[in-house]
């Protein structure tokens, strides 16, 4: 029996492809949550603003008493005499304060706030923006993962020839592995002392297919939005990135050695499980750890409006160096945050419509076999798995030459495909970088060579 024929037999394409023990579909003990996210999302989220003022310290250290919510935790706790400063706003403005954090990075103290029903949100954000103690004052604005609907056909039959090297059952089924030839690339790197920070939903660190890859998780969602079991978005994504190689079980990531930090600032939507969504609230404090975690690669698989906020902490993450990569939208009217800023290496799928400019690659992302919660395995599509090939692929590259930087890395990328709209090919960007010229890699560069079906 083939393995596509094997696969089929197992189960239909919809639901996983196999449990393996009794792993819970809970994710248990998933995150640490920071509890105090009640009601800044659901039906009052029109009328809620994010404030920010200058975190300035106490000229006297303080009785060690913390604010509610997010403050409770040492690394939002802020000063005494900034958080009276925010009281003192809210209070002339008739604000009430849903949750509040410091982002150090900034040295900002940012207030989640709701505007009262008697006033237009437009018109105190006008207020606000007038007033000199505020740095910052924007809407509560809203992202969206960019995984695509599911299909229900499996994908062509993959080459098993690049797979072989492998005891991992499903192997020779990821297509995607096979046309960036990630196995070929395993032959220099595999991610070891590379760290990805995976912006998302929570990831499941007790799949058997990620198990000890996960370095750390954090909740910036809260209990307001607790994991559910169908919030598979962000295990999918680190699936693609580094699931367990030659572990007898499931798949192969990209860089099977990798180190992932899972900040959850997403969460699945109620109307439609296979997509989840986040706010420029959680996205912040996301990117801000992100940034602390001094993880080499930052992954958001995600997309939405501008924000000033997360605009000036995604410049920060790229002024110290961190590769940011992030999925491009299919409609090119919603191309945003975080594509647009400078320095990030932009998505799309292969074929994707729209060109999307210099600053951006191609890679697989129809049909992409990968982890799913509570030990399952399933096929995913969307710019968000392609996303997670290129992150991949560049933990491989850092671990190859720990000196590669945003910008080599994009060259790189761009010339391991040369045909536009190709996917990229990473046995190919670690030899131009290695050079390694008499290695031999698959040619995915030919007209044809690595199209996927859409």
């Amino acid at each position: 029996m083939t393995g596509n024929a094997a696969l089929r037999n197992a189960c239909p394409l919809r639901r996983a492809i196999r449990r393996i023990g009794p792993w819970a579909t809970a994710l248990l003990a998933l995150l640490a949550s920071t509890g105090a996210f009640a009601n800044s999302v659901g039906e009052h989220a029109d009328r809620r603003i994010i404030v920010a003022i200058a975190e300035k310290p106490d000229a006297i250290a303080g009785s060690g008493s913390s604010a509610r919510g997010y403050a409770g935790l040492p690394d939002y706790a802020g000063s005494q005499r900034t958080r009276a400063a925010a009281r003192r706003i809210a209070d002339a403005h008739g604000l009430v304060e849903i949750a509040a954090w410091t982002i150090e990075p900034l040295q900002l103290r940012c207030m989640l706030y709701e505007v009262p029903a008697s006033s237009s949100r437009e018109e105190m954000l006008d207020r606000l923006r007038a007033d000199r103690r505020v740095k910052l004052a924007e809407p509560l604005r809203e992202y969206t993962t960019l995984n695509a609907v599911r299909v229900d056909s499996l994908p062509a039959e993959a080459s098993a020839s690049n797979t072989s090297r492998f005891n991992d059952p499903y192997a020779a089924l990821q297509s995607g592995f096979s046309v960036i030839d990630a196995a070929r690339a395993q032959q220099w790197a595999t991610g070891k002392h590379v760290s990805v920070a995976v912006i998302d939903t929570a990831v499941d660190a007790t799949h058997p297919d990620l198990q000890g890859q996960v370095v750390e998780q954090r909740d910036f969602a809260g209990d307001a939005v607790p994991v559910q079991a169908s919030e598979r978005h962000g295990t999918e994504v680190a699936g693609v990135i580094a699931a367990l190689a030659n572990n007898r079980i499931g798949i192969v990531g990209v860089a099977p050695a990798a180190s992932i930090h899972a900040f959850r600032a997403c969460w699945s939507s109620p109307q439609d499980a296979a997509s989840a969504r986040c706010n420029s609230f959680t996205l912040a404090q996301a990117l801000a750890a992100a940034i602390q975690s001094r993880a080499q690669i930052i992954n958001l698989s995600l997309g939405g409006p501008r924000d000033p906020l997360l605009d000036e902490l995604l410049g920060r993450a790229v002024a110290a160096g961190q590769i940011v990569v992030a999925a491009l939208p299919a409609d090119p009217a919603l191309n945003g945050f975080p594509t647009t800023l400078d320095g990030v290496i932009g998505v799309r799928t292969i074929n994707q419509s729209h060109a999307g400019g210099a600053t951006v690659v191609s890679a697989p992302g129809i049909d992409i076999l990968t982890l799913e919660p509570g030990g399952s395995f399933d096929y995913a599509s969307g710019s968000s798995l392609a996303a997670a090939h290129v992150s991949g692929t560049i933990a491989l590259l850092l671990q190859a030459s720990p000196d590669v930087d945003a910008e080599r890395a994009l060259g790189l990328l761009r010339n391991s495909s040369t045909i536009p709209g190709d996917a990229i090919n990473a046995c190919m960007a670690l030899r131009l970088q290695m050079n390694q010229a008499g290695v031999s890699c698959t040619d995915t560069r030919q007209p044809g060579a690595g199209h996927e079906r859409g």
